[in-house]
């Protein structure tokens, strides 16, 4: 059973407000996406490496892909008018080249800083489960509204989970999913774990981390610096 990182960057990322899509900003004398790339290239489990990728930018992203080593990209797949069309062609993609029992890790590309464990943790519940979502716990008080000015209620943030990506399942069943949504005339789901939930599907944890920011504002681009050049301090238990 092979595992391929399918990475999602065909977003414009019209929310960080800069002249060039946020998965090929450079920081620290690298684009985001190469982090995101150089993650998974290392990852001894993952087999192959594939990417949506926003129009016009796919020589780029292979001239990345050269510059910085990352053999086991193979496929760049044209992004779509939506997140869901986007991981729709992808996974349509890796099914003309891969068996169907075989695992697909669906990642955003502005998550640069997924680990090791992350991936290896998202691997072991898909091949355990089927499915494999990566979430962290719910850490904040979450409160109800109707009109975002003020409350009418609390929710136990016991029974919440923050999800992330990468989202891991069996290429043959994503692709089934995918087929079914579009019969039922589902095509904007915000990710494939609410995908498979619309569907009636059910779905199974992985380990997240706080660490695994997503980069949606200029914001998230001063927290990933700061992560990059953080070092945990020797006294601290993990």
């Amino acid at each position: 059973m092979k595992n391929i990182a399918l990475i999602i960057a065909g977003g414009s990322g019209n929310r960080m407000h800069q002249d060039i899509p946020k998965q090929f900003l450079t920081v620290n004398e690298r684009p985001v996406i190469v982090y995101t790339l150089e993650a998974f290239e290392k990852h001894p489990e993952i087999d192959a490496i594939a990417v949506v990728c926003i129009e016009g930018w796919e020589q780029v992203l292979w001239a990345y892909a050269k510059q910085f080593n990352i053999t086991k990209l193979q496929y760049i797949v044209p992004g779509g008018k939506n997140g869901q069309d986007s991981i729709r062609n992808g996974v349509y993609e890796l099914e003309k080249h891969f068996a169907s029992e075989d695992i697909v890790l669906i990642h955003d590309a502005i998550r640069p800083m997924v680990s090791a464990e992350i991936i290896s943790d998202n691997i072991r519940v898909a091949r355990e489960y089927g499915n494999a979502i990566t979430v962290i716990p719910c850490a904040e008080a979450m409160m109800q509204t109707e009109d975002g000015v003020v409350s009418c209620g609390s929710y136990p943030r016991d029974r919440l989970k923050r999800t992330q990506t990468p989202q891991a399942f069996h290429i043959g069943d994503i692709c089934d999913l995918h087929r079914r949504a579009l019969e039922k005339g589902i095509t904007n789901s915000v990710a494939s774990c609410t995908l498979m939930i619309e569907m009636g599907e059910q779905v199974y944890f992985s380990a997240g981390s706080e660490k695994n920011i997503k980069l949606t504002t200029v914001e998230d681009i001063d927290i990933f610096k700061a992560l990059l050049a953080a070092k945990r301090s020797d006294w601290l238990k993990a």
